[in-house]
């Protein structure tokens, strides 16, 4: 029997003849095909959909402004559930499964699906929601989120997502910015087996806004406060409601919903996506990217608060037709190896995890992983920040057993979709690269005076047009905030993503961090990723962040916190670090100080929060710590500091 283990040739690996033979793309003529004219192929992918009113134009482009599909009218919760029945009616669209382990899950057939979400309209729609109208939504990881982003979609309400963990302040900060009327939210959700009570920062957080009504999810059934003339339980509006809803026409260039980013300084950016260029997108990315095929169980770990939950835990998987796995807690509680629980109880096909995530597991040792086997496992995924070399082959080797394609993936809160990644039955996947751009999607390095740079040479990575019809339509309220984050580094005809990158021979990408983690060492430029990546290969070290400080001498220079296995002592841990950067980089690359740590400050969707750290360092006031999910490590590192 022929090994069905991914093809390497060199540094790269490629996907087996019997992946590709059932892979939706195979052929990289594909690539070359959509490059030629891409309007006509995203149109083309446009027609997967199903449209009330067909466009008349592909794109009109006015720099720096654009739209998609001119004249189309669709509704995106017509195309998630009511065109997969009634051939899909049984089929199950949705799987929640709970943190605690004594709690059944629960399971929604599209068709059940389909009725709570038109309950819920039906309830919005007598709350007074209008079509236009925000609707502020701030739930954890329960179904009640994906129901309720559907509802606000069917009827014509743009929903603004705030990720549960945020801080009241955070929520406010969004609520005044849309002037949401009403607000979605829990009385408490579980985390690490603790209840978190979210309604009392759902009270903070609507002081000072617009907001009437507070419609909550008895989820944890904890001790809350309640305003009688303003909250709503949501299982008492939705009892008596019909479960019949007709959705609303809507423009193509009518907005969908905003998401905020979450910015380390000032205020928040609310990137505005509309009903028909995200669809597209959503749509095409989730089916080529992932492969997704009918009898699919896809398991993004975002959660919803985030971009990447939006577009690949919710909306492409229901686009699709295939089944969305949540889960509400964290991967490693009750035990360290809940994630692969989850993935063989459910027999998940295809999993979407951040690098952070991964190298968790890594820490664990292999022992955690010897009684799973994952057989169902098809094809791995991973998302939220560039993956080291030594994480992606951890990853493609402990969990995808060398025989599953692993597709690395760059995109932003802005894009709305995936833009860069090797097709998985296209290939070529190399470690710590993330790929090729989507086809139909063009892009390219410059330096900073607008040349294009060779291959090896990094720069900035910038997007050209036509633009994948996903890409924001502008910030919330906020021209110029639009124009000077985007367009005015090289003009208003080239979209500026503020990422450093390189490409290889091969055209594949390699996303190097962000152009703002560049450290200027005696004047030389050095990105706090390519360190990480250098000090991630050691086989000692399971993660680490690097940040610049301010220097007299050299201007900046790093300082690196690592997290390592401790099977050597520390001081020879911090040596070897130091000679490898020496060797790898350069020794004006050497970091001034070697911190080793327990853990890194993170939030929960498992972004170190290097800020904190820089802050920490130089004795800044930290601000907001409330996003963290082990705000407890931030203590514990400032005594290592001060040691």
């Amino acid at each position: 029997m022929k090994s069905q283990k991914l093809t390497k040739k060199g540094n790269l690996y490629f996907p087996t003849k019997k992946f590709q033979k059932k892979a939706w793309i195979s052929d990289k003529k594909t690539y070359q095909k959509a490059n030629k004219d891409p309007v006509k192929f995203w149109e083309s992918l446009a027609k997967e959909l199903v449209w009330v009113k067909t466009w008349q134009k592909g794109v009109e482009h006015r720099p720096p402004y654009f739209k998609w599909f001119l004249g189309g009218k669709l509704n995106i919760t017509e195309n998630c559930l009511d065109r997969h029945l009634p051939e899909k009616k049984d089929k199950i669209a949705l799987i929640w499964e709970p943190e605690p382990t004594t709690e059944r899950p629960k399971i929604y057939t599209y068709d059940e699906l389909l009725r709570q979400v038109n309950k819920f309209a039906n309830a919005l729609l007598k709350s007074g929601v209008k079509r236009g109208d925000r609707v502020g939504i701030y739930l954890p990881m329960i179904p009640e989120i994906t129901i309720a982003m559907l509802a606000c979609a069917r009827i014509g309400a743009v929903h603004s997502v705030v990720f549960s963990a945020f801080s009241s302040t955070a929520l406010k900060i969004r609520l005044q910015d849309t002037k949401a009327k009403i607000l979605i939210t829990a009385d408490g959700y579980y985390r690490r087996g603790k209840v978190i009570n979210l309604k009392e920062n759902a009270d903070e957080g609507v002081k000072e806004t617009e907001v009437k009504k507070v419609i909550v999810v008895k989820r944890a059934k904890n001790k809350i406060n309640w305003k009688k003339d303003r909250d709503l339980w949501w299982q008492d509006l939705v009892k008596n409601e019909s479960s019949q809803c007709k959705a609303r026409t809507m423009d193509s260039e009518d907005t969908l919903f905003i998401l905020y980013t979450s910015g380390s300084t000032g205020k928040p950016k609310g990137c505005v996506h509309t009903c028909g260029g995200y669809s597209v997108q959503a749509n095409s990315t989730g089916k080529w990217i992932f492969d997704l095929h009918d009898k699919d169980i896809f398991w993004c770990t975002s959660d919803p608060g985030w971009i990447t939950g939006h577009t690949y835990t919710i909306y492409s998987p229901l686009l699709n037709g295939v089944t969305t796995l949540v889960y509400e807690g964290v991967p490693d509680w009750p035990t360290s190896d809940r994630w692969a629980k989850i993935i063989e109880k459910y027999k998940v096909t295809i999993f979407y995890t951040a690098p952070t995530a991964i190298r968790m597991f890594e820490k664990y040792g292999k022992g955690v992983l010897k009684k799973h086997k994952f057989k169902t496992l098809r094809l791995l995924g991973s998302v939220g920040e560039p993956i080291d070399e030594t994480a992606w082959l951890w990853y493609f080797k402990n969990v995808g057993k060398e025989k599953c394609p692993l597709v690395d993936t760059w995109w932003q809160t802005e894009t709305g979709g995936i833009l860069i990644t090797s097709l998985p039955g296209v290939g070529p996947f190399r470690p710590a690269f993330t790929g090729l751009p989507f086809p139909g999607v063009k892009v390219d390095i410059l330096d900073e005076k607008k040349r294009s740079l060779p291959v090896g040479r990094q720069g900035n990575l910038v997007i050209l047009p036509p633009f994948a019809p996903g890409l924001l339509r502008g910030v919330y309220k906020n021209p110029k905030k639009y124009l000077d984050t985007y367009w005015s580094q090289y003009g208003k005809k080239i979209y500026f993503t503020s990422d450093a990158a390189i490409i290889d021979k091969n055209g594949l990408i390699r996303i190097v961090g962000r152009v703002d983690d560049v450290i200027k060492v005696a004047g030389h430029r050095i990105t706090t990723g390519e360190l990480e990546a250098a000090i991630n290969s050691h086989p000692e070290i399971t993660e680490c962040a690097v940040v610049g400080i301010p220097d007299e001498i050299k201007g900046e220079v790093p300082v690196a916190f690592i997290v390592y296995k401790r099977e050597k002592p520390a001081a020879e841990v911090k040596k070897e670090v130091v000679g490898q950067i020496r060797k790898e980089i350069s020794p004006i690359a050497v970091p001034k100080e070697v911190y080793l740590v327990e853990d890194l400050p993170k939030t929960r969707s498992g972004k170190i929060m290097r800020r904190v750290l820089k802050k920490l360092f130089i004795g800044e006031e930290l601000g907001d710590l409330s996003t963290l999910a082990n705000p407890g490590i931030v203590e514990k590192i400032k005594k290592i500091i001060e040691k």
